[in-house]
C-alpha cells in the first residue's frame, strides 16, 4: 500500500493527502512556500485535537494567510484585535502583510511585541502548544509566532501552608510568569538572573533557575544547571518531581531542598546567596542549599522583634525534642527503668495500666498510628469538616479507648503532647521527617530501653552531620562551627546586627550593603549608619 501511495503522490494532479505528507521525521522538517501543504502537515500533527483552530484569511478570493492556535490556550480577543484586524485593513488597502519574508513585517502590522519568526516545524508545534498563534502566509516559508496566551489562574492569596500573623499576605500561584514577577518586585536589581529550561518530553514544562550574581556561589549554580539538564522524564507536573531528581540523599527522612509558597521567603533566601527553582503550574518554589536550621525557621521570625523571635525559636527547639523523644522515653522508663520515676507517679501509672492487655510499646504504637490517621483524614476532608473531625475523633477515640481498658491515660497524654509538638515545626516537609523518626525510636526504646534511645540519638546526629545539600554541610553553622552565623540559629539577632551573609552560601559577597544600622541613643532611637 505504501508503494501505491508513493506512486500516486508522484502523479501529476494527484490531490495532497495529509496522511501521505506527515511522518514522525517530518515534524523535524521545515515549512515550504506552499500554504496548503503546510496546513495539511500541521493538521496531521494536531490530528484529533478538538480545540485546535485553523483560521484562514482570504485576499482577492484566495487563501492568503493561515492562523493556527489552540482556543483553550489563547485569548481570542487578542487575535482579533492585534492579528486579524491588521490583516483585514491590509487587505482593504491591497498592501501585503508580508513583503518578502515574514520577518520583514512592518512595525505597525502586529501590535504585540512578543513575536518571533521560525520555519522549523518543531518550534512551531512547541510554541503553539505554549499558547502562541502561528501566522503563515502564501508564498512564504516562515511563520510568525505571536504570543497571545492566557492561562486561567487563581488570585494572589495568602499561602494556606505558611500562614503568618505579621508579614506579606501574598503567595505564589500556578503561573511561572506571575511568580517571577513577584520575586522581581521584591529584588529590583539587574544582578537577579533567571535561566529558563524546558523539562518533560510530553509536558514541556518551563523551569526557571534564579539567583543573584555575585552573591550565590558559582560552583553551586553550575551544579544546579548540571542536575537540571540531566533530568529525563516524560512529564513534570509539580516542583516535587524536580526536587526528587536533584536532591543529594533521596533515602534520608530529612529534606535537602526547601520548598515554599511565599515570595518574601524566596527573596530573603536569594539575598543570602541561595538559589531558587520555579516550575510552571506549581505554586511551590524550591530553594537550595538547605540546612537543618532552615526547617526550624519561620518567615515571621524576621517580622517581629528579635527577643520574641528568639524565645519562639527556643520553644521550637524544646518541642522538636519532645516530638521525637517523648513517647520513646515514656516506653523506656515505664518498661525498663521504673526506679527513675517518683513513687506516687509510679503508682498512678501502674493503676492506669492495670486493665490494659498490651505492653507500653504496643500502646504507644497503636496511639501514634491512630493519631497519624486522624491527622491525614483532617487534611483530606473538606476544610469545614476536617478540623472538626480530627478534634472530635481524637477526643472520642481516646476517651473510649481509656474507658474500654485498651489504652492507658498516660499514653494518650504523651501522644497528644507529641502531636502538638510536631505542629510547632514551621516547615511542613521538615516536620514530616520528624514524624517519621518517632517510629524507629519507639522500636529501639521498646527493645533496648534507654540504651536504645541513646543509640538512636547517636544515629540521628551522625546521619544529620553526614548530609550535604549541594556541597553545603546540612548541620552548618553548628558543624562545621561558624561562630558568626550562629546569631541566626540559636537566637534571632537584630536585623541591624546581621551585617554578614552566611559563609556557607554567600561566600562570594559576605558583607551586606549597606553594612547595617544600629539603634543609637544619641539619635533619639532613629539609628545611624556605622
Amino acid at each position: 500500500m505504501n508503494w501505491f501511495r508513493k506512486w500516486m503522490r508522484n502523479k501529476p494532479g494527484h490531490p495532497i493527502i495529509a496522511e501521505d505528507l506527515y511522518s514522525e521525521d517530518e515534524e523535524n522538517s521545515v515549512l515550504n512556500t506552499n500554504l496548503e501543504h503546510n496546513e495539511l502537515i500541521l493538521k496531521r500533527i494536531f490530528h484529533n485535537s478538538s480545540d485546535i483552530v485553523f483560521r484562514k484569511v482570504q485576499k482577492a478570493g484566495q487563501n492568503h494567510w493561515l492562523i493556527i492556535y489552540f482556543a483553550t490556550l489563547v485569548e481570542e480577543e487578542l487575535i482579533n484585535d492585534h492579528i486579524l484586524n491588521p490583516m483585514i485593513s491590509k487587505c482593504k488597502k491591497y498592501k501585503p502583510l508580508f513583503v518578502e519574508k515574514t520577518d520583514s513585517l512592518d512595525d505597525q502590522s502586529i501590535s504585540i511585541s512578543m513575536t518571533s519568526v521560525t520555519s522549523q516545524l518543531t518550534d512551531i508545534v512547541k510554541k503553539v502548544l505554549n499558547g502562541h498563534a502561528a501566522v503563515l502566509t502564501i508564498g512564504n516559508s516562515d511563520a510568525l509566532m505571536v504570543k497571545v496566551n492566557t492561562k486561567a489562574h487563581r488570585s494572589l492569596d495568602e499561602p494556606s501552608s505558611e500562614p503568618v500573623i505579621r508579614g506579606p499576605r501574598v503567595g505564589f500561584i500556578e503561573n511561572i510568569s506571575t511568580n517571577i514577577g513577584l520575586i522581581r518586585s521584591r529584588i529590583k536589581t539587574s544582578r537577579l538572573k533567571m535561566e529558563s529550561y524546558t523539562l518533560g518530553e510530553l509536558s514541556q514544562t518551563q523551569v526557571a533557575i534564579t539567583y543573584i550574581v555575585g552573591i550565590a556561589s558559582e560552583s553551586v549554580i553550575e551544579e544546579v544547571r548540571t542536575r537540571i539538564s540531566r533530568i529525563q522524564i516524560d512529564g513534570i507536573i509539580d516542583s516535587g518531581y524536580v526536587q526528587e531528581f536533584i536532591e543529594d540523599s533521596p533515602y534520608s527522612p530529612f529534606p535537602l531542598v526547601h520548598s515554599t509558597e511565599r515570595p518574601d521567603v524566596v527573596a530573603s533566601e536569594l539575598l543570602e546567596g541561595k538559589i531558587a527553582i520555579l516550575v510552571d503550574t506549581s505554586p511551590f518554589v524550591l530553594i537550595l542549599p538547605m540546612t537543618f536550621w532552615t526547617g526550624l525557621q519561620a518567615s515571621e521570625d524576621y517580622y517581629v522583634r528579635w527577643p520574641i523571635a528568639s524565645f519562639v525559636r527556643w520553644i521550637r527547639f524544646l518541642f522538636i525534642s519532645l516530638a521525637i523523644f517523648a513517647p520513646p522515653l515514656y516506653v523506656a522508663i515505664t518498661t525498663f527503668n521504673q526506679e527513675m520515676i517518683p513513687t506516687n507517679l509510679v503508682l498512678s501509672i501502674a493503676s492506669s495500666r492495670e486493665p490494659v492487655p498490651f505492653p507500653a510499646v504496643i500502646e504507644a504504637f497503636i496511639m501514634e498510628i491512630i493519631f497519624e490517621a486522624l491527622r491525614e483524614a483532617g487534611i483530606r476532608l473538606p476544610k469545614q469538616l476536617g478540623q472538626a473531625i480530627s478534634i472530635v475523633g481524637a477526643l472520642v477515640i481516646g476517651q473510649s479507648a481509656v474507658l474500654a481498658g485498651i489504652i492507658s491515660a498516660p499514653v494518650v497524654i504523651i501522644v497528644s503532647i507529641t502531636g502538638i509538638a510536631a505542629f510547632t515545626i514551621p516547615r511542613y516537609n521538615f516536620a514530616n521527617g520528624i514524624r517519621l523518626l518517632r517510629f524507629p525510636m519507639l522500636f529501639l526504646a521498646g527493645t533496648l530501653g534507654l540504651y536504645g534511645i541513646v543509640l538512636g540519638l547517636m544515629g540521628i546526629v551522625l546521619h544529620i552531620t553526614s548530609l550535604r545539600s549541594f556541597g553545603v554541610p546540612y548541620f552548618t553553622p553548628a558543624t562545621p562551627l561558624t561562630l558568626s552565623d550562629l546569631k541566626d540559629v540559636i537566637i534571632r539577632a537584630p536585623i541591624w546586627a546581621k551585617t554578614r551573609r552566611p559563609e556557607a552560601t554567600g561566600s562570594n559577597d559576605l558583607v551586606r550593603e549597606p553594612a547595617g544600622q544600629k539603634p543609637s541613643p544619641e539619635s533619639g532611637g532613629k539609628g545611624k549608619a556605622h
